[in-house]
């Protein structure tokens, strides 16, 4: 048997022994939190279906913007080790003027600040 064989065989056995014992190791015995749809413990007091500020998804797009943006500026240390540097660096500053002109737009449009 080759290798390849050999570690699908044993990832196999290996997934299916551990969704076998993940039926019977849990205790089946939940109590009134469990049951309840909020995990918190306590009743809610209001209703659930209050709508969220349009400032909220702001931030929260905002700040998956620039978390993107550390993902994309991640690999520029190994960047430098290409033929043409340059052409990468060149890129990533591209990047962020892009995104500091972005930044820079929304504050001046107020789309940063809470309160009005």
């Amino acid at each position: 048997m080759n290798l390849v064989t050999t570690i699908l065989i044993i990832t196999a056995i290996l997934s299916i022994i551990l969704a076998i014992v993940s039926f019977w190791l849990p205790q089946m015995s939940p109590d009134y939190e469990k049951l309840s749809p909020y995990e918190c413990g306590f009743d809610p007091l209001g209703s659930a279906r209050l709508p969220f500020s349009l400032r909220f998804f702001l931030v929260a797009i905002l700040f998956l913007l620039f978390d993107l943006e550390i993902a994309l500026l991640l690999p520029l240390p190994w960047g430098d080790q290409l033929p043409s540097p340059l052409l990468t660096l060149l890129w990533a500053f591209a990047v962020l003027v892009l995104l500091t002109l972005g930044l820079i737009y929304e504050w001046l449009q107020g789309g940063l600040e809470w309160a009005e």
